[in-house]
C-alpha cells in the first residue's frame, strides 16, 4: 500500500477479523523501531470495528512488549524484532537500542555482525514455536533479512507482509505472493492522499561544486566535536557536488539554497499565507538533511534567514538534548515549530499530517527511501484540524517537493507527480481534452488540477457538477484520466480480448494493435466526459476557490476623487442585474413566484433565496448584492446602508426590480414595519389583543421570517420554539387560531 494509505488501520481491520472470524488465538505485530510500535499501539487502541460499538482494545488485549515478558492473556502483541530476537535469546535489551532502524546505523547489529558468525537462534521453551498464530510484519521490505530472517524461520505462523516499497528480494522473500495492492495514484484518486508538485532551486556550487585555493585561509571543523581551527590551505582543494556537507560545508550554498526557499514560498509556492497584519505564515515544512552535523548548519541559516528563534525551526533526530518524541509532537499538534529538520528519524511510518512542503537538502540513492521520505507529505488532514496549526491554510489539497539536490530527477523515483503542464490554464486543458488531444501529459496535469479541485468543492457545488457530467464525479472523472494511460489497465483490456482468440493465432503485432485500441478506448472514454458546459462550469467554479495574490507588483495612489462616469457605470450595472433576473425568472422559482405570483410569495423560503445567491455567485460574480446596492446609492436611489446578510440584501433588490417595493429598503426593517402595522390592526377596537406571552411567540415568529423568509408549522419543533414548548405551546397559547396566525403573518409581513 501506497505510503500514507493506512496500512497499520488495513492491519487492524484484518486482526480483528483474524480474532474473530478465523479463530486465531494471538497476533504478533512486528516492526523495527519503537517509535512505529508505539504508533501501531496508538492505531489499535483508536480502532473501532465496524460491526460492534466498542473499541479493538475493550474486546481484545493488546500488549507492546518493553521487558523479556508475554502476557499469557495478550491477543495481539507489538515488538519490535530486536527485543524478540534479544527474548529467544534470553537476554535483555536496552530501550535504546530499538530507536533506530536496525538495517540502518544500529549499532547493536553492527556489534551482532561484527562477530565471525550470528548466533543461531535455539529452542526456547518460554516461547514456543506456535506462540503465534499470525506474523505481521511492518515494513517489512527491510526487516526479514540478515539476522532477522532466523527470528522469522523459529515461529511456526502465517506471515503477513506490509510495505510501501517492496523490492525484488521482498517478492523473493514472499514467494511473490502479493495478497493485495494499493498505488499511490490510486491513493490520490480516492482522496486518501494527496498529489505533489515539484519546485527546484539550483545553485552553481550545487550543481558544479567549487574550488579551494592554496594559500586561502579558512575555518577547518572537527565532524563529531565541531570544534573550529583557522589555518592556511597549502594546495589546491577541488570538491564536488557529492562532497558538499560531508567534506566540505559551503556556508553561501546553504545559505542561497534557504534564502531562495523563503522568497519562492512567500511569491509562488503558497503565495496566500498572508495574515491580516501583513506576516507571512509559513507552512509547515519537514527539511531532509546529509548528516547530523549539516542539519544543525541548516537550522541556524533557517533562522537567520527567516528572522526567527528557536522554536520556529528545531531538529528532530535522536542526537538532540530535547525530547525527539516531545519535538515530534509539537511539530505534528502545535503551531511551533514551522520548520524541523531531520536526517532520517522521521523518513519512515511517522504521521505529521500538517505538513505542505518537503524540502530535500539531501539525496539519496535507494528508490525505496525515497519514496518513505516522499510519502511524509502525502496525508491527508480535515480542514479544520490544519487551521489549527497553520491559520492561513483553506484545505490540503497537494504538497510541494522542493528539490536542492537533484533528488526527484533521478531513475529511482517508481512515482512522478501528476503536474506535467504547470503553464497552462485549467481551461485551456479542458479545451484540449474535449478537442481531442491525446497528450499524456495533458491528460494527468488535467487530473491533477481536478484532483485539488475536488476537495476545495462544496457538497452543492459537487452536486451540481453532476448535471453536466453525466451523473461522474470528480473522483470518477479523474480515475479516468489517469487510467488512460495506465498501462496495467491497457494490458487488462488487451487480456480480456485475447482471451477471445486462440492461442495458436495469437501474434504480436495483432497484440499491439490490441494494445492501441484498449488505449484508444481509454482515452475516448476519459474525453467524452468533457463538454462545453462542464468545462465552464469547473472554470467558473475554480475561480471562485482560487485567488491571486500578487506581492511583486507594488501599487501607488495617482488620483482620489469621484469619476465623472461612476453614475453612468452604476446605472449600467443596474440595468444588467435587472435584465439578469428577468432572464432567469423562468427557470429559478423564487424570481418565478416573485415576478408571476405575487399572491404566493410568502412561499418563498431560505433554499429558494440561496438557489439564487449560489447561481450568481457562480455565473455573475459581479452581481454580488453589497455592489448592487452600492450602485443604487450612487444614483441616489437609496439611502440605507445595505443589510449585513446578503440573502436579506439580495431579497430587498429583488422585491425593487420586481415592483413590489418602491424604494429600496432593507427587507428586514420592512418586516419590521409590516409586523407593527399588523398588531396595530389586529388590537383596532379591541385593548392589547394578545398577552405578552402570545406577543413574545410572534416576535420569535416575526425574527424567524426575517432569517427564513416564511415559516411552516413544522419549524415550531425546532429552534428557538422547541427550547419554548414547540407545537404545542403555541397551541396552549392560541388554540384554533394558531394556524390562521402563521398564515396571516406569513403573508403580512412578507406583502
Amino acid at each position: 500500500m501506497a505510503t500514507g494509505a493506512g496500512k497499520t488501520f488495513t492491519a487492524a481491520t484484518f486482526v480483528y477479523r483474524l480474532l474473530k472470524f478465523a479463530k486465531a488465538k494471538r497476533i504478533l505485530f512486528l516492526v523495527d523501531t519503537k517509535n512505529l510500535g508505539e504508533q501501531a499501539e496508538q492505531e489499535f487502541m483508536a480502532y473501532q470495528p465496524q460491526d460492534d460499538n466498542r473499541k479493538f482494545t475493550e474486546l481484545y488485549n493488546v500488549q507492546r512488549l518493553s521487558s523479556s515478558h508475554i502476557a499469557t492473556d495478550s491477543h495481539v502483541c507489538i515488538s519490535t524484532i530486536q527485543r524478540l530476537y534479544s527474548i529467544l535469546k534470553g537476554e535483555e535489551l536496552d530501550e535504546n537500542e530499538e530507536k533506530e532502524n536496525p538495517n540502518e546505523q544500529s549499532s547493536w547489529l553492527e556489534k551482532q555482525l561484527a562477530k565471525k558468525e550470528a548466533i543461531p537462534v535455539a529452542y526456547n521453551e518460554r516461547v514456543p514455536i506456535e506462540q503465534f498464530d499470525f506474523i505481521i510484519i511492518d515494513e517489512c521490505h527491510r526487516s526479514i533479512y540478515n539476522l532477522w530472517k532466523q527470528v522469522l524461520d523459529y515461529f511456526d505462523a502465517f506471515l503477513i507482509g506490509l510495505t510501501a516499497t517492496p523490492d525484488k528480494r521482498t517478492f523473493g522473500f514472499f514467494n511473490e505472493n502479493v495478497v493485495s495492492q494499493y498505488t499511490y495514484e490510486e491513493s490520490v484518486i480516492d482522496g486518501v492522499n494527496v498529489p505533489y508538485e515539484v519546485y527546484t532551486i539550483e545553485t552553481e556550487i550545487s550543481k558544479n561544486g567549487g574550488v579551494i585555493q592554496s594559500g586561502w585561509y579558512v575555518d577547518r571543523r572537527d565532524k563529531l566535536s565541531r570544534a573550529k581551527r583557522w589555518q592556511q590551505e597549502d594546495e589546491d582543494t577541488e570538491y564536488r557536488r557529492n562532497d558538499l556537507d560531508k567534506a566540505v560545508v559551503n556556508v553561501s550554498q546553504i545559505r542561497n539554497i534557504i534564502r531562495e526557499f523563503k522568497n519562492a514560498l512567500e511569491t509562488k509556492i503558497y503565495p496566500d499565507r498572508w495574515d491580516s497584519e501583513g506576516n507571512y505564515e509559513v507552512p509547515k515544512t519537514l527539511v531532509f538533511a546529509k548528516t547530523d552535523s549539516h542539519a544543525d548548519d541548516i537550522i541556524q541559516m533557517i533562522r537567520e534567514e527567516f528572522g526567527e528563534g528557536n522554536d520556529f525551526c528545531k531538529k528532530v533526530t535522536y542526537k538532540i538534548d530535547e525530547d525527539p518524541k516531545s519535538v515530534l509532537n509539537r511539530f505534528r499538534n502545535d503551531y511551533y515549530p514551522r520548520i524541523a529538520v531531520t536526517v532520517g528519524m522521521i523518513a519512515t511510518g511517522t504521521d505529521v499530517k500538517p505538513l505542505e512542503v518537503l524540502l530535500f537538502m539531501r539525496d539519496v540513492k535507494s528508490i525505496n527511501y525515497f519514496e518513505q521520505m516522499k510519502g511524509r507529505g502525502t496525508r491527508t488532514i480535515a480542514d479544520d484540524k490544519l487551521q489549527l496549526v497553520s491559520k492561513t491554510a483553506y484545505n490540503k489539497t497537494h504538497f510541494i517537493i522542493v528539490d536542492a539536490v537533484g533528488a526527484t530527477k533521478s531513475k529511482k523515483t517508481d512515482s512522478r507527480p501528476l503536474e506535467r503542464k504547470p503553464t497552462i490554464s485549467l481551461k485551456d486543458l479542458l479545451g484540449a481534452v474535449t478537442m481531442g488531444v491525446k497528450d499524456e501529459d495533458v491528460f494527468l496535469s488535467l487530473a491533477n488540477r481536478l484532483i485539488r479541485l475536488d476537495k476545495q468543492l462544496s457538497e452543492k457545488e459537487q452536486e451540481k457538477l453532476l448535471e453536466f457530467s453525466s451523473g461522474k464525479n470528480l473522483k470518477q472523472i479523474t480515475r479516468e484520466l489517469i487510467e488512460a494511460f495506465d498501462p496495467d489497465r491497457v494490458e487488462d483490456l488487451v487480456q480480456l480480448q485475447l482471451q477471445k482468440v486462440p492461442v495458436a493465432d495469437r501474434t504480436p503485432a495483432q497484440e499491439d494493435q490490441l494494445r492501441q485500441e484498449a488505449q484508444n478506448h481509454l482515452i475516448k472514454v476519459a474525453s467524452l466526459t468533457f463538454n462545453g458546459k462542464l468545462n465552464e462550469y469547473l472554470d467558473n467554479v475554480r475561480k471562485q476557490h482560487d485567488q491571486i495574490i500578487d506581492h511583486i507588483n507594488l501599487d501607488t495612489v495617482t488620483r482620489s476623487e469621484w469619476d465623472t462616469t461612476s453614475m453612468d457605470n452604476a446605472q449600467s450595472l443596474i440595468q444588467d442585474f435587472e435584465s439578469y433576473l428577468e432572464a432567469n425568472k423562468d427557470e429559478i422559482k423564487a424570481l418565478s413566484i416573485y415576478y408571476n405570483q405575487p399572491y404566493n410569495r410568502r412561499m418563498v423560503t431560505f433554499s429558494m433565496i440561496k438557489e439564487i445567491m449560489d447561481k450568481i455567485r457562480l455565473e455573475k460574480p459581479t452581481f454580488a448584492p453589497a455592489h448592487i446596492w452600492s450602485a443604487y446609492k450612487t444614483i441616489g436611489a437609496t439611502q440605507s446602508e445595505a443589510p449585513k446578510d446578503e440573502l436579506t440584501a439580495l431579497v430587498s433588490l429583488i422585491r425593487k426590480i420586481c415592483g413590489i417595493d418602491t424604494e429600496l429598503r432593507p427587507f428586514d426593517k420592512t418586516i419590521d414595519e409590516n409586523f407593527k402595522q399588523w398588531i396595530f390592526t389586529q388590537n383596532a377596537g379591541q385593548h392589547n389583543r394578545f398577552t405578552t406571552e402570545q406577543m413574545d411567540w410572534l416576535r420569535m415568529i416575526k425574527d424567524h421570517i426575517i432569517s427564513s423568509y416564511h415559516i411552516e408549522l413544522e419549524d415550531l419543533d425546532y429552534t428557538p420554539f422547541d427550547a419554548r414548548g414547540g407545537r404545542g405551546k403555541m397551541y396552549q397559547l392560541f388554540g384554533k387560531e394558531m394556524e390562521q396566525i402563521i398564515n396571516e403573518l406569513n403573508e403580512a409581513l412578507a406583502a
